[in-house]
């Protein structure tokens, strides 16, 4: 099982509201077979309109920590949103709020989005603005944010904290370690295994 009980790295500052899945990856790119090379096109319209987009700046280049604001994630259902993130190097995300289905998505792939107050989330990003190296620890076991000498609490829904702790949230490694069960299961289905020949 690959357990996720904290996530580290320095941060990304992009605390905006009502960031949608439009934004963070544009509908021209969901053609794909693969999600391989995506994160290069997150926010890619907002990059072009704004050289000055946190996503076209170098000093958070190398960062892992997403710090957002409320509602991140609104919009479609669509997978490539989360995909294009963690292919762009994003680990976690601490946010104000997020979508009920961004959120879902991020968890099935093993990206811990956390919740955290707009008064802790201005001063994370007042933090990492003074210094992009700084790093940010996400512990989802004791639910705490710290970096350096700041410390917050943040909320994560109690059956992605345990999916996450426990390595469930990745379901094909759950059926892969499981394989015997799984083929078990699958001959008492009528529909896999009783076609007419």
């Amino acid at each position: 099982m690959n357990e996720i009980k904290q996530v580290s790295g320095s941060g990304v500052p992009l605390l905006l509201d009502d960031i949608d899945t439009d934004r963070i990856i544009p509908a021209r790119f969901l053609r794909c077979v693969t999600f391989d090379g995506l994160g290069e096109y997150a926010f890619e319209d907002d990059r072009e309109q704004d050289p000055n987009h946190t996503f076209n700046n170098e000093k958070y280049r190398s960062g892992s920590v997403l710090i957002a604001g409320r509602n991140f994630g609104c919009g479609s259902s669509r997978e490539h949103a989360p995909q294009s993130l963690i292919r762009w190097g994003i680990k976690a995300i601490i946010a104000e709020s997020f979508a009920e289905i961004f959120f879902g998505n991020c968890t099935a792939l093993g990206t811990p989005v956390v919740c955290a107050s707009r008064d802790d989330l201005e001063k994370l990003t007042k933090l990492v603005e003074e210094d992009p190296s700084r790093e940010i620890s996400v512990d989802i076991e004791s639910k705490k944010v710290t970096s350096g000498d700041f410390e917050c609490d943040i909320t994560i829904l109690d059956s992605a904290r345990n999916a996450l702790l426990s390595g469930q949230w990745d379901f094909m490694n759950l059926l892969l370690e499981n394989e015997a069960a799984t083929r078990e299961a699958s001959q008492k289905i009528p529909y896999l295994n009783q076609f007419a020949t």
